[in-house]
This record gives C-alpha cells, structure tokens and sequence, in this order.
C-alpha cells in the first residue's frame, strides 16, 4: 500500500520538530487518533534503535504493529522501518523529512507504506481502502504536532518503558 505522504508547515525551528517526532515516547501525543496502546521496545526512546509496538485503528486488519528507527540524520531525516499484520508479516516503512523554510519556518514531508507479500495481505489492504484512510490519519496527526508545537503549551506526556524507572535509578 502506498506510498502515502504528508507535509505541513511549522512555525518552529527544525531542530525542535525534530527532536519531538524522533522521541517514540512522544509520538502518542499527536498520533493517538489512530495509534493507540504504545508500548516501548526498549528503555532509550530515541536514536537508532529505538522502537515501539502499538495498535493501529483500520478496518477489517490485524490491528498491531511495530516500528524502529533504523537510521537518523540530525533534523534532516529519520527512517523508520517495522512489521505488521497477520502474524507481523506485513513491512511498513515511515520516512520523516524535514526542511527549513524561511525564518523559523520547518517543512516536514512524512511518506509511509508497507509491502504486503502474500496474496490475503495485498486483498486486505485493497478492501480497507488503506491508503485513503491512512493518509488522512497521518495529515491529523502531522496537524496536531503543528498545533502543539506551535502553541507554546507545557511538553507533552512521555511513555515509558515498564519497570525502567528501576533500570535508570539503580533499583533491582
């Protein structure tokens, strides 16, 4: 399916932009319309390496998912590749770009898509009208990291990992 893609404008300098979407335990602040239930694959948030499973709302599919960061260049991109589907069989990829306009202005494009390789997956994705759907998912979702951003509110509410407060604190 796909690719599907995204832009919107922010009024905020890149490195900020940047620095909200490559932390996965923020990513529930401006994406929980139509991902839900974020659980962290490990304890560091950001980074290469850094991955999270989380339910995806859309009709008539295998609603859980996964992702990870598999390669990041410092407020320019960041490369996401995960699994999904029926018995996570289904690739999805996710690139974030992003670009300076004038000013304070940040252009950020997103694209995303999976490749389903057995038959039952690609008729899955044909009848959910995946692509529509999703587009019009992920624009909300690049909306609301605009509006938050923008809006000189407190952080948004972080993730965390089970049990990590005892990792990071020294606790057995």
């Amino acid at each position: 399916m796909g690719p599907i893609r995204a832009e919107v404008e922010i009024d905020v300098p890149r490195e900020q932009v940047f620095e909200r979407i490559a932390d996965l335990a923020l990513r529930p602040s401006f994406t929980d319309h139509f991902l839900t239930d974020f659980h962290l694959t490990r304890i560091e948030t950001t980074g290469v390496g850094a991955g999270a499973r989380f339910r995806v709302k859309a009709p008539l599919r295998s609603p859980w998912e996964d992702t990870a960061i598999v390669e990041q260049e410092e407020s320019v991109q960041i490369v996401e590749r995960g699994s999904g589907g029926r018995t996570n069989r289904i690739a999805n990829h996710t690139v974030w770009e992003l670009s300076g306009g004038s000013g304070l202005l940040t252009a950020l494009r997103l694209s995303h898509w999976t490749e389903p390789t057995n038959p039952i997956d690609r008729g899955v994705e044909v009848l959910s009208s995946g692509s529509y759907w999703q587009e019009r998912a992920w624009r909300e979702a690049l909306r609301r990291l605009r509006d938050t951003l923008e809006s000189d509110l407190p952080g948004a509410e972080r993730i965390a990992v089970a049990g990590g407060n005892r990792y990071l604190t020294g606790i057995p």
